[in-house]
């Protein structure tokens, strides 16, 4: 069992061309929706409400046999609006709630049999949930492989300071990392992308992965450096892009047995070579997605594999 946790909420998508579009979104939720389209068993633990926006989410979550072990609750859903630029790059503002219900008890529970467990986004950085997330990777750690994605908000979580402390506390129990060059950017203005990857591999991650959009994945590993182009596509729009790749990634990875926290030592020795590969599906499940709108990960027919 895969089990991703974070938030969710529904995507308002407006452009200056369409009348508004509703996507169900949130990063990690789209995380677990990308891994169970590549036929994984995922859980995903996040919160939503009951309410119209809600069951949106319910319908989708189901309709992708994404297992929910959490029910909705009486708060409001959140909502992303996001506003597409002429090249169809969404900018996002945000009306987020974030928090979980008490999961010391029930963690134990919701993470028996996990092997590999994905977090990040507002949902690692934004309380009063972010502590209860922190508590369900340093219980997993032990026993299965982590993944997390800072996915930086600065609309949202406006304090750099804060921010970078956060991010490197999640990047400390990770074995896999993956940010845009952009979050690096924002959280390390001070140096380059590739000089804070270099140094969050030095906090223990075994992989730090480095998406820069039309520029193609970069990534860094005790084997050195990899570097990827993107294929030709024509962009619909970008939302869920990056989520799309992230998915793969985990999911390339699972399917070559790297789940577990028994395979923590293996996955620090791969090679250049297979990294190449991994990069290079995800980098494929990316291009289908930005060719459709909204976050419409791929299927594992449609990768190929």
């Amino acid at each position: 069992m895969l089990t991703v946790i974070g938030e969710t909420l529904v995507d308002v998508v407006r452009s200056g061309t369409s009348a508004p579009r509703l996507h169900v979104g949130g990063s990690p939720m789209n995380v677990a929706v990308g891994l169970a389209r590549l036929g994984h068993p995922v859980q995903f633990v996040g919160r939503y409400g009951r309410d119209d926006y809600g069951a949106m989410i319910t319908h989708y979550l189901r309709r992708n046999a994404v297992l929910t072990p959490l029910s909705p609750d009486a708060k409001p859903t959140s909502v992303a609006i996001a506003r597409l630029d002429a090249a169809g790059t969404a900018h996002y503002s945000f009306d987020v709630l974030w928090e979980l219900p008490p999961l010391d008890k029930a963690l134990p529970r919701l993470l028996d049999g996990t092997t590999w467990l994905h977090t990040g986004s507002l949902a690692a950085m934004l309380e009063p949930g972010a502590h209860a997330v922190l508590a369900a990777v340093e219980h997993a750690h032990p026993r299965s492989l982590i993944s997390y994605d800072p996915n930086c908000r600065p609309t949202v979580i406006t304090d750099r300071e804060f921010a970078r402390r956060q991010a490197e506390r999640f990047v400390r129990l990770s074995d896999l990392v993956r940010a845009s060059e952009e979050d690096l950017r924002w959280l390390h203005p001070e140096r380059s992308a590739e000089e804070t990857a270099r140094a969050w591999l030095a906090l223990g991650p075994a992989i730090v992965v480095v998406t820069r959009g039309a520029g193609g994945p970069w990534a860094v590993a005790r084997c050195g450096t990899v570097q990827l182009g993107t294929p030709d596509v024509d962009v619909v729009d970008t939302v869920g892009a990056g989520d799309s790749f992230t998915a793969a990634l985990i999911g390339t990875l699972v399917d070559r047995g790297l789940a577990g926290s028994g395979w923590r030592d293996r996955l620090r020795d791969i090679g250049r070579a297979q990294l190449q590969e991994v990069l290079g599906y995800a980098t494929r499940a990316a291009a289908i997605t930005v060719s459709r709108a909204g976050a419409d990960p791929p299927s594992r027919d449609e990768l190929g594999s």
